[in-house]
């Protein structure tokens, strides 16, 4: 019979095992056909050719570094707007919706488990220069004619990202939110502190983790989307993601796009360590 610590390692053999077969062993293969001096037929015996040519040719490219720079700071807004707009029905699920919670919860999520391109191409046509929102500013007087600009540009692939990862962005920060010790609110109540002190001073500091957890949750893939701004960014949105997928599908140039890719991950980690950093988790909910 196994015992207690055996017993763990035998639970854990099977998500570890998962872990190195869908997550390590692809990266790692990733990594070193990023070393491949050219393209071609990829076998075991030209994988240990390494080589930094995919890499010299990225830093002798500006305008793909300088995409991956538009990319992070669209990634940034994205996360930024998603966790703001996700807070407020977060705080109203934990902390006003009290037995109904559970139903606005499934409200909340449910027409996030549809299409994930049907809610973006819903966009394309709210944003069209026909769409409902040109039309409506026309019927209001705001604009005489229809703005083109809603569609095919950055601010068309961050509104459709916002709109898309907000109900997921609502969870991390509602989990938190239930976490916070309601005796602290009373003893904060107590002591003179008004509803919107105690907001600023002891809720919001006590959701950090979930705050924070949302950020970065939004903000890693964001970074790498490519198929939003395929269909809503035209050429002015384009994203660091569709320059790594057109060197994969239509160039078939493997190398440069998993060199392109093993860059992003760099930056994106970078980034992150940088904000934890920063940003020091534990002084937030001490």
């Amino acid at each position: 019979m196994l015992g207690r610590r055996g017993s763990l390692r035998f639970l854990a053999v099977p998500p570890f095992a998962w872990l190195i077969l869908f997550f390590v062993a692809p990266l790692l293969l990733a990594i070193l056909i990023s070393f491949r001096g050219e393209r071609g037929p990829i076998d075991f015996g030209s994988l240990l050719q390494l080589s930094t040519l995919q890499y010299e040719k990225v830093v002798d490219s500006p305008s793909w570094v300088r995409l991956l720079g538009i990319s992070a700071v669209m990634a940034l807004i994205v996360a930024a707007m998603a966790t703001v707009l996700a807070f407020p029905i977060a705080y109203f699920l934990a902390f006003r919706a009290r037995h109904r919670a559970p139903i606005f919860l499934v409200l909340l999520l449910v027409p996030a488990a549809t299409s994930f391109l049907m809610r973006v191409l819903a966009w394309k046509l709210l944003l069209g220069s026909s769409g409902a929102i040109n039309s409506f500013l026309v019927w209001i007087g705001v604009i005489h004619e229809p703005i083109g600009l809603l569609l095919y540009s950055q601010a068309a692939v961050v509104i459709t990202l916002v709109y898309v990862w907000i109900p997921f962005a609502a969870l991390p920060i509602y989990a938190a939110l239930q976490r916070v010790d309601r005796s602290h609110l009373e003893a904060a109540a107590d002591l003179g502190s008004g509803p919107w002190s105690r907001f600023w001073r002891v809720t919001v500091p006590l959701s950090l983790p979930g705050v924070l957890a949302t950020f970065f949750m939004v903000f890693i893939p964001t970074i790498g989307e490519y198929v939003t701004p395929f269909l809503v960014g035209g050429t002015e949105g384009i994203m660091y993601g569709n320059l790594i997928q057109d060197f994969f599908t239509r160039a078939g140039n493997w190398p440069l796009g998993s060199a392109l890719a093993v860059i992003m991950l760099v930056v994106t980690l970078a980034l992150v360590a940088i904000a934890l950093r920063i940003v020091d988790l534990r002084r937030a909910v001490a």
